[in-house]
């Protein structure tokens, strides 16, 4: 089974940037979308941002005009590009890519990458 391997969060003060990656560990075949959730204690998880098989791109309202999504077809990499982040921003991100199994939608989730906003 396909496994993602996230990286690239960490603790930046606000104000700052991080970018996340997110690669498949195998082999991966038919990709709708891939994206970015983020999840804080006791909450659902939400949507940050994703990015379509078409390059189509959807935004959370609260990160529109400061995060970035971006993928790289090739490798079927994508990344979530973070600048003038807030305390507020402070969660575990999980990277996720949503397939087509023939006929059969099916979400693929990374373990999370912990990003801290705070001075």
């Amino acid at each position: 089974q396909v496994q993602l391997v996230e990286s690239g969060g960490g603790l930046v003060q606000p104000g700052g940037s991080l970018t996340l990656s997110c690669a498949p560990s195998g082999s991966i075949f038919g990709i709708n979308t891939m994206g970015w959730y983020r999840q804080t204690p006791g909450n659902q998880r939400e949507l940050v941002a994703s990015i379509s098989i078409s390059d189509s791109t959807n935004y959370a309202d609260s990160v529109k005009g400061r995060f970035t999504i971006s993928r790289d077809n090739a490798k079927n990499m994508v990344y979530l590009q973070m600048n003038s982040l807030k305390p507020e921003d402070t969660a575990v991100y999980y990277c996720n890519v949503h397939v087509f199994i023939g006929p059969t939608p099916y979400n693929y989730w990374g373990q999370g990458t912990q990003v801290t906003v705070s001075s």
